[in-house]
């Protein structure tokens, strides 16, 4: 009988908690400089791994990083799903289909041509790894939307690829993987293909979100749940949408997916909730697997430099913008919004979880993808990383900077709003601990802070206003 390592079980505990102190102590540092995080942690899993301390060696037979890989693929896609704003996406449908179609498509499409001509891939191996690398990395691009100086249009347009994208992108690595496995399909195999992907597997997972749904309004209403635990509840759906859909032998990442998209579409609260507690859990997840990657894999990339893929690379560079540069015409933005858009295109866990796919899959010749796109990230976490520090601002109409940094607005601001005659309100959110109602702030609106979208509908406030929330 196997019996319990106490000493892994330990240093992996202590490497999550390094994990999340790491990240608290250099959030301010990353928020300053726009350094890349991604970069940290990459440094700190080489520190850990076998060319630094040999603690630790997360390489493609670990289990560690197989399980923790799968997770936070399953966290990638729920987080981009539940944190994609639906109303946006029919307001600006226009800009949604480019970005999704034309744009991460032909960009997909191109990629895998470079691949088979330049690295004499198969089509399916060529699709894969392209599908792979015309995935946004939410961590690194979560920075890219912070900076002042890109238009509303140039983040709304990288909001929209990067909460889609992986919708269009999962199916095709997951159609090449099953082509590769069984030697080609038939008709009758097709069919069952794409009733597993196009149905079962969304299925899954949309009913999984509607039953949790259910249950969480039903219990809300009888004894109520607490804010924060609403957040916990939220990833425990997308956990359950998994395990239901390959239960069935459908595909558990596309659940999620659905899972999310269910919950964004229905539970405005409980997607609400999410985003203001869960996603940080999320992210130190996903810190954590790339601390995993940074002890091995990720620097296999260096030993596959050769001309040939670092001419690839480059192309793969070059095909984003290019791809996206006239694919977003019809959106009437200007020639510089859709460079912008075209180039900040950062590959990084989401492009590491897709390949891995086919390597926990076993799929023959599936290796040497991987350590291509170790190669590929690696130059996008310094490129991509570093690109926003050289953005330039641009002249700001008067009231964008309030809306372009919503994190802090001062008294002076709130005033200028009021002689400006902008719609805002003043929120008092202050906790049950220090909310005392014999101390008023005069013309606020009083906004409990575990249940802001109740009282939001219930005062109908207006969706389009800056609140000035005042909080402690």
């Amino acid at each position: 009988m196997e019996t319990f390592n106490t000493d892994l079980f330990l240093f992996t505990l202590a490497l999550i908690g390094a994990v999340i102190m790491v990240s608290a102590l250099l959030s301010g540092l990353v928020e300053r400089t726009g350094l890349p995080q991604v970069a940290i942690f990459l440094a700190l899993g080489a520190a850990i791994g076998p060319a630094g301390l040999g603690l630790l060696d997360a390489g493609i037979q670990s289990p560690i990083l197989r399980v923790v890989s799968t997770l936070s693929l399953v966290l990638v896609l729920f987080t981009d799903a539940v944190s994609l704003n639906l109303t946006e996406v029919r307001t600006h449908k226009l800009l949604a289909i480019l970005v999704i179609g034309p744009g991460t498509l032909l960009s997909a499409g191109l990629t895998a041509g470079a691949a088979y001509w330049m690295l004499g891939l198969t089509v399916p191996m060529a699709l894969i790894l392209a599908s792979s690398l015309a995935s946004n990395d939410p961590v690194l691009l979560r920075g890219v939307l912070k900076r002042p100086q890109l238009s509303a249009r140039v983040k709304q347009a990288l909001r929209l690829e990067s909460g889609m994208n992986d919708a269009v992108l999962l199916p095709i690595v997951l159609v090449a993987m099953t082509v590769l496995s069984q030697g080609g399909l038939d008709g009758a195999g097709w069919s069952k293909l794409l009733v597993k992907i196009l149905v079962l597997s969304p299925a899954a997972g949309v009913l999984t979100a509607l039953a949790a749904i259910g249950l969480l309004e039903f219990v809300r209403r009888r004894i109520g749940v607490r804010r924060d635990y609403e957040s916990i509840y939220s990833l425990g759906v997308a956990f359950a949408a998994f395990a239901a859909a390959e239960s069935i032998h459908g595909s558990g990442f596309l659940a999620a997916f659905a899972a999310g998209i269910a919950i964004s579409a229905i539970d405005v609260e409980l997607c609400d909730c999410f985003l203001e507690y869960g996603e940080t859990t999320a992210e130190m997840a996903l810190m954590f697997t790339f601390v995993l990657f940074g002890t091995s894999i990720i620097w296999t990339g260096l030993a596959a430099i050769t001309p040939a893929t670092l001419l690839f690379t480059a192309m793969v560079f070059l095909i984003r913008p290019a791809a996206f540069v006239p694919a977003l015409t019809p959106a009437h933005l200007g020639w510089r919004e859709r460079l912008q858009i075209g180039w900040f295109g950062p590959k990084g866990l989401s492009s590491l979880l897709l390949i891995l796919l086919p390597v926990f899959a076993g799929i023959r010749g599936s290796e040497p993808l991987l350590t291509i796109c170790c190669l590929i990230v690696l130059f996008s976490v310094v490129i991509h990383g570093l690109s926003p520090l050289l953005l330039k601002g641009e002249p700001k109409a008067p009231g964008e900077a309030q809306t372009q940094s919503p994190q802090t607005i001062t008294i002076d601001e709130v005033r200028a709003l009021a002689e400006e005659g902008t719609q805002h309100y003043i929120i008092d959110s202050r906790s049950e601990r220090t909310y005392d109602p014999k101390i008023t702030i005069p013309g606020s609106i009083r906004v409990h802070p575990d249940r802001p979208v109740t009282a939001a509908n219930e005062t109908q406030l207006a969706r389009d206003a800056i609140l000035a929330v005042i909080c402690a």
